[in-house]
């Protein structure tokens, strides 16, 4: 998406936002006592839609994708732009000892989710209450992000069709870079996401009598440990694969070796032909390694996230939006990560990008990995973080 510079200096628009921080602030937290997992973003959705009638916005849809919300602020006719936040927490029991702790055990926004959604309703109450531009800005408040592919589920709900923009960006929080900086990238930056599963069946019996038994037990270890030999052997040294075998169940007892056991794991990616190498050769491998231990094996492919892959024309437009917001010295380049995430299902289909805001270095306060049980949202970077989005929209339907 190309377009000219927004006529309204980002300064104005940091400091319009900034004027209501303390409210952003108050729906974060809000947001961040009451979790909800996947597609049980009820309350979140009620809320975000009161929030974007009270701002005036245009048209504001509910359970798009299931439990999706979609605002439309239309200003004339013009092109179109599609911003998006994730709103769904994860299966996580919250330690830290907050004032706005998670109210719902084992339930909590440990990646940022409040943050990015808050963001992006602080974008909406600018545009909406300004309008300093020409077309239309369409607002997208995505559920189950986390492993249930919520922009897929929008889009086979129509979501471009019913609301059709030219290009769509997102915006994820990164802990471990500063807070007040972002990167902006062209090319892939993050990884596809596949799953496997695999059970092992051997014959079970006493321990102290093995030669009377086909260990699967000692067949799924062997697995884990010539696993490697894949990605090491077989994936050029020149390309990047990942593969972690993360789960191992089996047994029940000290004296019994069991008749089967369960594994699970993880591929990660940027091309697709390495991701089909993987999906190829695992199984090869395991059929080889079970067949020396005389166990069979069942072989389960479940492909994942695609790898998100920013487009070049938008990610040059992005990083340009963000010079204005943050100061050309604070946008860096993000290389990328092995991370997944489902925006990559809406760059399938249109042009767009994403974006990594710095939500704080390792070892500030707060500032812990994603997914962490300690983990929180940086409230110092809300303002940039909605004027980045606003700003983009601003560019984009004034050109």
């Amino acid at each position: 998406m190309t377009a000219s510079a927004s006529s309204v200096p980002a300064r104005a628009i940091v400091d319009h936002i900034a004027a209501f921080a303390a409210d952003m602030k108050a729906w974060r937290h809000d947001i961040h006592r009451h979790p909800e997992l996947a597609y049980q973003e009820h309350r979140t959705a009620s809320k975000v839609a009161g929030l974007l009638r009270s701002f005036g916005v245009d048209e504001v849809i509910e359970g798009v994708g299931r439990t999706g919300v979609v605002g439309i602020i239309r200003t004339g006719e013009g092109p179109s732009i599609g911003l998006r936040a994730d709103m769904d927490a994860l299966p996580i029991h919250e330690l830290a000892d907050r004032e706005y702790r998670s109210q719902h055990e084992g339930k909590m926004h440990a990646c940022g989710h409040d943050g990015h959604t808050t963001m992006l309703l602080g974008a909406a109450r600018y545009l909406a209450e300004t309008r300093a531009f020409k077309g239309t800005v369409v607002l997208i408040f995505q559920p189950a992000e986390e492993g249930q592919a919520g922009a897929r589920t929008m889009i086979e709900d129509g979501l471009f069709t019913r609301f059709p923009v030219d290009a769509i960006y997102g915006v994820h929080n990164i802990p471990g870079i500063p807070a007040g900086t972002i990167a902006v990238s062209a090319g892939p930056v993050m990884a596809a996401a596949d799953r496997f599963r695999i059970t092992i069946t051997g014959q079970g019996g006493h321990a102290a009598a093995p030669h009377l038994c086909r260990d699967p037990l000692l067949a799924g270890a062997a697995v884990v440990t010539a696993a490697q030999s894949l990605v090491a052997r077989n994936c050029p040294p020149s390309e990047t694969l990942v593969l972690s075998i993360t789960e191992f169940h089996g047994g029940h007892a000290f004296n019994v070796i069991p008749d089967s056991v369960q594994l699970a794991g993880t591929v990660r990616y940027f091309r697709p032909d390495i991701g089909e190498l993987a999906k190829q050769r695992l199984p090869q491998l395991i059929e080889g390694i079970c067949a020396a231990h005389g166990v069979r094996a069942e072989f389960t492919y479940l492909p994942g996230y695609p790898p998100t892959i920013n487009w070049e024309e938008p990610a040059a437009f992005a990083r340009k939006a963000a010079e204005a917001v943050f100061g050309a010295d604070c946008v860096q380049t993000q290389h990328p990560l092995m991370f997944a995430e489902d925006f990559s299902f809406y760059l399938l289909e249109k042009p767009g990008c994403y974006g990594f805001i710095g939500n704080g270095e390792s070892g500030a306060l707060g500032c812990t990995g994603l997914h962490n049980p300690h983990y929180d949202f940086n409230d110092g970077i809300l303002v940039h973080g909605a004027s980045f989005f606003a700003r983009m929209a601003e560019d984009a339907l004034n050109g």
